[in-house]
């Protein structure tokens, strides 16, 4: 598994839908055609959700702010003059290293939470199903126990942890770790669980019968054939904790993002050119290292990254010098209590129900109009940015189309939303765009990646014919590579409903707003009902999706 379409299938939060079953002949009654929704009736359907959430979206008055364009510009036109002093390149280069120490730490804890975790969570550590009914009927208790319980963590976004985990460390650099390794954790559990159940179980089942244990069974029947897939994996997710590294610091936790952000509220435009730029150039070598380790699948490259990871582990350990007896202080484990105390049990915010659920749907909606944004724009930039142009003009503008993709990915989302406010009045509709923004350079990147898989003859034989380029992309390439397209939107689309929250803390809007406002009034009780009303938003997100992808197959 080294594609991300193999990634949104085993990261989906619904069951798998089961393989269709062929009738016997001439006893089973004739399909109804009709009865699913068809792509053409979803297509209907989230365009009439589009026009619901952008009317909800609209402010009452004035949407741009024509004062705000001053500062805009000026930002803009510091992209040419970054902050180049000697002391705070020094500090960008230690706020780099922090952020890479968080992002692999991070990911090695996370993998190592994800192999701990996924026998149980797998079907195959319940199996057999044989036994007595109150037998079967407790494995299968224990199988539904171990998923609800890992999928709380998992469904709390990486920002929500960072901000209860400074409540109780201050500003520990375990603060950055465990925040990613968490809710990350958690995930990679699932993932690996999947591949647990997907793997050829023939040598397990022949190591059980012959009396071995589940555990030893799974080790040497299961495990050798997994590694490829399991580490293809353990890289994707060091490219996100990289991402979700930028944004802990936003929130405090050091690193880029902590000087990005400091250099934002002193309007430096300069220094925040200079933390930028850093964190192009980190995206860049992480793309390149990726786009290298999936180019054939060679072993060794492998084996070579897995030993620069080892190293990177040991350089960020050094670099960060955690003090694990502050983490078993008395007064770390008082402050712990009393978060636990302030937070169980949950209640309402100021406004009561009413105010939840309508900072829940204006969530939904910023998640809808955020998608919609990338989606397209990632459409239109994937047919520039996919390799294998002909003329020097055009891989020029691939090239281009290319750097935009990573700048846009490159920057994080409360960035993005802080820039928009510039020109947009405050509330949820700036951060939908900051949101759609950040998701076009993924989506389209990946866009651009499905086309380049393409087989390229149609679209030549359209173009040899005398039709225009985008005919002929419209014609040949866009209908082949849309059922993968969409996967990946539905895919982002869950994502994004989970990072609304990110934008919501600058004051973007959404529950991430309601629960910045209550993390700054102390009001935890209330922070704890949000983070459940946030839960429930993505899992409904989550359930459409799943439904939207069940129709089409």
């Amino acid at each position: 598994m080294t594609d991300l379409a193999g990634i949104t299938s085993l990261e989906g939060s619904g069951p798998r839908a089961a393989p269709p079953q062929r009738a016997a002949p001439g006893r089973g009654r004739r399909p109804r055609p009709g009865r699913r929704p068809t792509g053409r009736t979803w297509a209907v359907l989230w365009l009439v959700v589009l026009v619901w959430s952008v009317l909800g979206l609209l402010p009452e008055g004035e949407v741009v702010n024509p004062g705000g364009w001053s500062f805009f510009a000026d930002f803009w036109a510091h992209a040419a003059r970054p902050e180049l002093s000697a002391d705070f390149l020094a500090d960008t280069l230690d706020a780099t290293l922090t952020t890479v120490a968080f992002g692999v730490l991070g990911t090695l804890a996370s993998v190592v939470i994800g192999l701990v975790l996924a026998p149980v969570m797998s079907q195959t550590w319940w199996a057999p199903a044989t036994g007595s009914p109150v037998a079967r009927a407790l494995r299968g208790a224990g199988l539904l126990l171990t998923r609800v319980t890992v999928a709380l963590p998992r469904g709390v976004h990486e920002a929500v942890w960072g901000l209860l985990l400074i409540g109780v460390l201050g500003r520990d650099p375990l603060v950055g770790v465990l925040a990613i390794a968490i809710p990350f954790g958690a995930i990679t559990a699932k993932v690996y669980s999947e591949l647990l159940d997907e793997a050829d179980h023939a040598p397990y089942e022949m190591l059980r019968r012959s009396g071995a244990g589940r555990v030893s069974a799974a080790a040497y029947g299961l495990l050798p054939g997994l590694v490829p897939a399991a580490t293809s994996y353990a890289f994707y997710r060091f490219e996100c904790s990289l991402r979700s590294a930028v944004i802990l610091g936003m929130i405090g936790a050091g690193g880029l993002g902590l000087q990005l952000s400091l250099a934002f509220a002193g309007l430096q435009y300069g220094q925040m050119w200079t933390s930028i730029y850093a964190l192009i150039v980190l995206g860049a070598v992480i793309d390149r290292w990726g786009a290298w380790l999936r180019r054939g699948a060679n072993p060794r490259r492998w084996g070579i990254s897995g030993v620069l990871g080892l190293v990177l582990a040991v350089a960020a350990v050094g670099h960060l010098r955690p003090d694990p007896a502050a983490w078993f202080s008395a007064d770390t484990v008082d402050r712990l209590g009393r978060l636990v105390d302030d937070l169980v049990p949950p209640a309402l915010p100021a406004g009561g129900l009413p105010e939840l659920v309508s900072r829940s749907v204006e969530t939904l909606q910023m998640s809808v109009l955020a998608i919609s944004i990338a989606a397209t724009l990632g459409v239109v930039v994937a047919l520039v940015a996919a390799r294998g142009a002909t003329s020097p003009a055009r891989r020029v503008a691939a090239w281009a189309a290319r750097q935009l993709l990573l700048v846009t990915r490159a920057v994080p989302p409360p960035v993005w939303a802080l820039l928009v406010l510039f020109v947009v009045f405050p509330g949820p509709l700036p951060g939908a765009i900051a949101l759609g923004i950040y998701t076009f350079g993924i989506l389209g990147r990946l866009f651009a990646e499905a086309v380049e898989e393409l087989d390229p003859r149609p679209r030549q034989a359209l173009t040899q014919l005398g039709a225009p380029g985008t005919a002929s992309f419209a014609y040949a390439s866009l209908p082949a590579a849309l059922g993968q397209l969409v996967s990946f939107t539905l895919y982002r689309w869950e994502v994004t409903a989970r990072e609304t929250v990110v934008v919501g803390v600058v004051g973007a809007g959404g529950l991430g707003r309601l629960l910045e406002e209550q993390r700054a009034g102390f009001d935890y009780p209330a922070m704890a009902g949000t983070v459940l009303a946030l839960i429930a938003v993505c899992l409904l997100v989550d359930l459409l999706s799943l439904a939207v992808r069940s129709s089409l197959r």
